[in-house]
């Protein structure tokens, strides 16, 4: 494939969350999401991922419908399945089990065989001196990129 790579990331990912552990996996999408999401018309901000019957899914992802796609179009909210093995969901179910965690989504791209794939993670919520903490840093690493310029 020729073409760009295409990426959606969680921007407040990172801001709102501890990242302990990150997996790839493959999603269950049908022909117009997929249309939707190489023109980048996905948003994973209010996304979370769960658990259920040894399956993971994720929901509040919102997909754009295609506008192409006529009566074949999908519903943009809808629940979708993660594809892991079996190895991978014991790992994050017995992650889980820990007081505070949760499984977020941190990017969406497209591999170089043309499948869509979702970067997710088990993440531990920040509070808010934390917060404050990754802002300090933030500042002052452009505060040396502005000095290293000049």
């Amino acid at each position: 494939m020729s073409q760009d790579k295409i990426v959606i990331l969680n921007k407040k990912a990172s801001f709102e969350f501890f990242l302990l552990q990150t997996f790839s996996a493959g999603m269950m999408l049908s022909g117009t999401e997929v249309k939707a999401i190489r023109e980048g018309k996905a948003s994973l901000s209010e996304a979370y991922c769960f658990v259920q019957e040894g399956e993971v899914w994720i929901k509040n992802m919102h997909i754009s419908e295609f506008k192409q796609g006529s009566y074949n179009n999908h519903e943009p909210k809808r629940l979708r399945k993660l594809l892991l093995n079996k190895a991978e969901i014991r790992k994050i179910e017995s992650k889980l089990k820990e007081k505070g965690t949760t499984i977020i989504p941190v990017q969406l791209y497209f591999n170089e065989r043309g499948y869509a794939k979702i970067d997710i993670a088990v993440a531990r919520g920040k509070k808010m001196f934390d917060k404050r903490e990754d802002l300090k840093k933030k500042d002052q690493e452009m505060e040396i990129r502005k000095v290293v310029r000049t």
